[in-house]
Formats: C-alpha cells, structure tokens, sequence
C-alpha cells in the first residue's frame, strides 16, 4: 500500500488529505497549526512531529502551502529525508518561477515531480471533484495520476515544469474578470429595474453565459448553491483571487503579455480587500461595485 506523506492540512489540504485516507492510503501529514492537525487526525491521518517526520518512508509527498517562498522552504528541508524514487506533488498555488526552482531541487535528489495546483475551491476539496493542472514529465505525471484522482474529478496535463501553475493563474484570471463583469451586469440590472431571475435567464441561456453566473451566481436566488446565498461565507476567499490576480500580473510583466482586464481586476480585488473584505467569497464583489454606483 502506498505510503503518503502530506504537507500542509489547511481548509483545502486537510479535507484532500482526508479523501486519500477515505481511498484505502495510509497518509501521514503535518501542519504548523494544531488545530488543524486534530481536523486531520479526526479524518484518520497519522500526525508528524514535523514535515521530516512525515515523509519519512513515504513513497509520495503531497505540499499544499500557501506561497513560493513557503514551498521552496519546505521542499529543501525534506528532501533530504525523502525515500529514493519517491515522487512529490505540490497542490499549492505560486507562481511560476518558485515552481520551476521546486522542480530543480526535487530533480537534484533525484526526485520525481509534478506541479499540480487545483481549482474547485474547499467544496472540490471536501468532494473530491477538484480539478489538479499538472506541469512535469510524462513519467512523473503518469505515477502522480492515480493519488490526484483520488482527490479530484479531472486531472490534465499541461505541460512541463510549472504548467500546471501557468495555467492556473491564466484561468484564475478569467475567473476573476468574469465575476467582475456579472456582478456589474447584476448592477445595472437592479438600477434598471430588471429582476435577478431575469437578468438570470436571459443571461444564462445567452452568450453572456459563464461559470461566475450560471454556476456562482453574485446574487441570492437563481442558483441556491452559491455564496451568495449564505452571507457571502467563501468557497474561494477574496484573499486568495487577490493573490492569484497578482501571480498573474507579476506572469504578465515577466513575459510581455498585455492583460488589461487583468490589471484591472487586480486592483478591485486589491480595494475590495482594503475595505476589509479579504476574508468575503471573491464573487462578493458586487456589494463592492454596488458601493461605487453609490458615490
């Protein structure tokens, strides 16, 4: 039976560490916060002393920290300690030149890995229907697969090392400009006396159609499954789309890319988190717009 050692067992790691556990794997996890290491033990994973600990005799390491700074830390204190031929993934969302240094370390212990961010949110998490991009060789994808089906529903291979980050925040970067332009059409809508649901259906069945209305509608009623519809509580915090709106932007300026939109974004995220809001599901943007309609 395979081994699996898990890094990180915050609000998306632990219940994805959880979903291993539920798979038949035995997984040993560590996490700097002790509160989340009960919720990990509760869920049936053994609990490290530390992150060397953990990795001790697993065949696969799975990191989900929250910046590059944090992954290329821990990956150089545990690798040294990690079993040869072993394989190490890191979920963790950074940007692409920590990932691509993450690789390089991993390569020099002779370690195999793979950069697989994830999109779905603690809900994906909790329901092992994430969606993991994967950036890595052709081998170190294939032994990776069977752990990241485990946790989620679709896994893809997008290229080599750090392409899984790259495409993260490129659609991370749609995500956040579309919630922007729904929440704005929503807006309009209430100053024009159009109704929710008829925005909503005309919208949805239309070419204004996308995951941020159909699927996160801003506003309470037409889907019920939504933020909105439970004060705003986060399935992807206002926080964490600042941070990847940010990745993108720093991606931008490194390649030569132009991403307007994406700049833009990035400073209403940046405003709306200033306003103390950070902590709001991202689409709660639209109480943030309907403030500036406001002045």
């Amino acid at each position: 039976m395979t081994t699996i050692a898990f890094i990180g067992l915050g609000n998306m790691g632990g219940p994805m560490a959880a979903n291993l556990v539920k798979a038949g794997r035995t997984v040993t996890g560590f996490d700097l916060s002790a509160d989340s290491c009960d919720a990990a033990k509760a869920d049936g994973v053994a609990i490290a002393n530390s992150a060397v600990d953990a990795v001790q005799g697993a065949s696969v390491i799975v990191t989900m920290l929250p910046a590059g700074k944090h992954v290329l830390a821990v990956w150089n204190e545990i690798l040294p300690h990690a079993a040869p031929g072993s394989l190490i993934i890191d979920c963790s969302t950074i940007d692409v030149e920590s990932a691509v240094q993450a690789h390089t370390l991993a390569a020099k212990g002779g370690i195999a890995s793979i950069d697989a961010p994830v999109s779905g949110g603690t809900g994906g998490a909790k329901a092992a229907t994430l969606t993991f991009m994967a950036g890595g060789s052709e081998a170190a994808f294939a032994a990776a697969k069977p752990v990241l089906e485990q946790m989620g529903k679709k896994i893809v291979h997008c290229g080599g090392a750090g392409a899984g980050q790259a495409a993260k925040i490129c659609n991370n970067m749609i995500l956040g400009i579309s919630m922007i332009a729904v929440g704005e059409a929503f807006t309009l809508a209430e100053k024009l006396g159009l109704s929710h649901q008829a925005l909503f259906d005309v919208a949805s069945t239309s070419s204004g159609q996308c995951w941020s209305l159909t699927t996160y509608c801003p506003v309470p009623g037409p889907v019920p499954t939504s933020p909105a519809n439970n004060g705003y509580k986060p399935g992807f915090a206002a926080a964490l789309m600042l941070k990847d709106l940010k990745l993108a932007q720093e991606a931008a300026q490194t390649s030569g890319a132009a991403t307007p939109l994406g700049a833009h974004a990035a400073e209403l995220y940046a405003a709306f988190e200033q306003a103390g809001n950070g902590g709001t599901d991202f689409s709660g943007i639209i109480n943030y717009l309907r403030e500036q309609g406001r002045k």
